[in-house]
């Protein structure tokens, strides 16, 4: 049968700009819908726009810490407009961009939210597009519970957009999410609550970690508010009045709901056409991203995999080696860096300290804090924390975690020596870069062993 496209992808996100313009600069015909600005999630409402906010909000320090090192200043002073509007301009910048690494190889880019007909057919504005292949890649979208008032609440997609920055806000939720935003706008100089319905924050990370964060994010100014959920929240003149599930009432400037993200697969057409999907909505692939469907595959955050635009990026390479090398997808999920920017950062590569445990491997574990040497003269009571997780069948680093500056800078390269294989003789052997934070990681001794 003969089809318009040999590709039609919808989503243009990370993964989907990624496979349609590989796919094209192959020499196949290829068509990308989407239907709101080209980069998707991370470069217009994500990991892009929020970096910039983390580094509008650390200046903030600046002014304090610089005085023990000699420096005064008068009395600083912040504009959220014009933070919103640069960040705004960059980010139509790389739109800009994103729609040249489209167009230069051939993508045809079609405006509007894409739709499966049948297994080859895509409808988009009223009209109809065939292809041999159909990739969705359409993303995750922020998830808010149903209560009474949750109407008055915003999520972090609107959170670039704001016409004003509040005094007072509360932001709900435990993951890597809210404590960014938390971090964001403590940085900004909101009075900033941060409630989570758990015991502890970071579902997920290492136990040491989320503890030792948690203490940092308090140590900055958030209100930490642990076993904490909200039972309806009402508007009062553009205050949100929220009253918790203890009773307790509070008014809020703002309320941010940062409670996790869902696969973005409402009116896509999936289940009329038979696609399977999850209880989360989720599209169910096998290895090689395909659905149930044949001619329907599936990369990044709308499936159940590892929500990280680098993941979704390496996906798209995968998938079209499988198609157009004849390949089948060795994609290794295992030891993938990552970082969270809040204020402290965290970076993690390798299993926790729980989840080595839970494989019933012989461990030890070596960890250390510290005030860096920045904050001896600065006065800033912040301290860094790092840990490695060693495997004592044949001593290979097969965990590194830390909380502090650079965080994510530094482990991008633990990540590299742990998909290496690095041991920790090769650790310990390695000559440290002196005087900095990063030279811990290969000076830890028996002193830094931790009691298990």
């Amino acid at each position: 049968m003969s089809y318009q496209y040999d590709l039609f992808v919808i989503g243009a996100g990370s993964g989907g700009v990624r496979a349609s313009r590989v796919a094209a600069s192959k020499g196949y015909k290829v068509a990308v819908a989407e239907s709101s600005a080209l980069g998707g999630t991370c470069v217009n409402i994500g990991c892009v726009p929020k970096k910039l906010f983390v580094y509008g909000a650390e200046f903030s320090h600046i002014a304090k810490d610089a005085k023990g090192y000699g420096w005064s200043f008068s009395q600083p002073s912040f504009d959220w407009k014009t933070l919103r509007d640069n960040k705004t301009k960059e980010i139509e910048r790389l739109n800009g961009i994103y729609g040249n690494l489209l167009r230069s190889p051939g993508v045809e880019i079609i405006e509007g939210h894409g739709k499966l007909i049948d297994a080859h057919t895509v409808e988009v504005a009223g009209n109809t597009y065939t292809a041999e292949r159909i990739l969705i890649a359409v993303g995750a979208t922020p998830f808010v519970p149903n209560f009474p008032g949750n109407e008055h609440v915003v999520v972090s997609d609107n959170m670039f957009y704001l016409d004003e920055l509040p005094s007072k806000a509360l932001v709900v939720g435990g993951g890597y999410i809210a404590v960014e935003f938390a971090g964001i706008l403590k940085g900004l100089g909101v009075d900033v609550s941060l409630a989570y319905r758990g015991d502890q924050l970071l579902r997920g990370f290492d136990s040491d970690v989320r503890a030792f964060a948690s203490q940092e994010y308090v140590k900055s100014g958030v209100d930490v508010r642990l076993n904490t959920d909200v039972a309806s929240i009402a508007d009062q003149d553009g205050s949100k009045l929220v009253t918790f599930k203890d009773g307790k009432t509070e008014n809020f400037g703002l309320v941010l709901y940062a409670t996790g993200r869902v696969p973005n697969t409402a009116n896509l057409g999936l289940a009329e056409i038979g696609v399977k999907m999850s209880g989360k909505g989720a599209i169910e692939i096998n290895n090689n991203y395909q659905s149930n469907v044949e001619s329907v595959y599936a990369i990044g955050d709308v499936t159940d995999n590892i929500q990280l635009t680098p993941v979704a990026i390496k996906e798209a390479m995968a998938l079209l080696d499988y198609w157009f090398e004849g390949k089948d997808v060795q994609f290794d999920y295992d030891n993938i860096p990552t970082a969270v920017f809040s204020q402290p950062q965290i970076g993690t590569v390798g299993l926790s300290e729980d989840e080595a445990d839970s494989k019933g491997l012989d461990i030890r574990v070596y960890q250390t804090d510290f005030k860096a040497m920045k904050n001896t003269l600065s006065g800033s009571e912040s301290r860094s924390f790092m840990k490695l997780i060693v495997n004592n069948e044949n001593d290979e680093v097969i965990g590194a975690h830390m909380v502090g500056d650079y965080a994510g800078e530094i482990i991008q390269g633990l990540g590299i020596a742990i998909k290496a294989g690095a041991t920790k003789e090769h650790f310990d052997s390695t000559i440290g870069v002196h005087p900095t934070s990063a030279e811990e990681f290969v000076t830890f001794s028996a002193n830094a062993l931790k009691k298990r």
